[in-house]
C-alpha cells in the first residue's frame, strides 16, 4: 500500500516536467494561446501550431493547464478544428477561471489521451499504407523492367530486320541488275537479228525470180482481150 502511494506522489511530481519540458515532449502533449473566450457558451478558441492537429476529431477530450500551476487542470472537449485553430467546450468554465490564468493571450499546456490513441491508429495506418507503397513500389519496378526489356526487344528486333532488309534490298538490286543485262543482251540480240533480217529481205528482193519472162498487156477493158508480149 506504501509502494503504490509511492508512486502515486512520483507520477504527480513528474507531471509538471512532462507538461513544460518542450513543445512536444510526448505525442499526446501540445501547446497553445487562448485567442478567444465566449463565457456564454462556455467556449474557448486555442491558436496552436502542430502538424499533429489533424488528429484531433470532435468530441475529443483534452486537458489544459498554465505553466504555473501544473496541478491545477481543466477538463475540455473539441468541438470544432481547423489547421491552427481549437474551438474547445469548458463545462467547468467557472472553475478555470478560479484558478487558472485564464485570459486572452495566455499559454496553455495541452494533453489528450484521444490524441495520443488517434496517433498511434495513424502510425498503424501509415505502417500499412508503407507497406501496400512497397509492394505498388516493387510492382513498378517489375513492370519498369518489362517495359526496358521491351525496347531492348523492340531495338533487336528492328535491327535484325534491318539487317535482313539490307540483305535483301541488296539481292534486289541484284536481280533487277541482272534482269537489265537479261533486257540488253536480248535488245542487242533482237537489233542484230533484225540486221540480219534486213540483209536477207534485201537479197530475196535481189535474187527475187519471176514465174514468167512475158508480161500481160492490158490493153481493154474486156480481159479476155488481153495477151502476153
Amino acid at each position: 500500500m506504501k509502494l503504490c502511494t509511492l508512486c502515486s506522489i512520483l507520477l504527480i511530481a513528474l507531471m509538471p516536467i512532462l507538461g513544460i519540458s518542450g513543445e512536444l515532449s510526448e505525442e499526446g502533449f501540445f501547446s497553445g494561446r487562448i485567442s478567444k473566450i465566449n463565457k456564454d457558451i462556455s467556449s474557448v478558441r486555442i491558436k496552436v501550431d502542430f502538424d499533429n492537429i489533424k488528429y484531433l476529431n470532435p468530441k475529443d477530450k483534452i486537458e489544459f493547464w498554465d505553466e504555473k500551476n501544473s496541478e491545477q487542470k481543466c477538463k475540455s472537449y473539441v468541438v470544432a478544428r481547423t489547421s491552427d485553430y481549437l474551438l474547445l467546450k469548458v463545462p467547468e468554465m467557472t472553475y478555470c477561471q478560479k484558478y487558472l490564468n485564464f485570459t486572452t493571450g495566455a499559454y496553455f499546456k495541452f494533453y489528450s489521451e484521444d490524441l495520443l490513441n488517434n496517433i498511434k491508429m495513424g502510425k498503424e495506418v501509415v505502417t500499412i499504407l508503407l507497406k501496400k507503397r512497397m509492394a505498388v513500389q516493387g510492382q513498378m519496378d517489375t513492370r519498369n523492367k518489362e517495359i526496358t526489356a521491351h525496347i531492348e526487344r523492340v531495338n533487336a528486333i528492328n535491327a535484325r530486320y534491318q539487317t535482313l532488309r539490307e540483305k535483301l534490298e541488296q539481292e534486289w538490286s541484284k536481280e533487277l541488275h541482272a534482269l537489265g543485262e537479261d533486257r540488253t543482251f536480248a535488245v542487242t540480240s533482237y537489233k542484230d537479228l533484225e540486221r540480219r533480217r534486213d540483209e536477207i529481205d534485201q537479197k530475196l528482193e535481189q535474187y527475187k525470180v519471176k514465174d514468167e519472162n512475158l508480161t500481160l498487156d492490158r490493153w481493154s477493158l474486156d480481159s479476155h482481150l488481153y495477151f502476153k508480149k
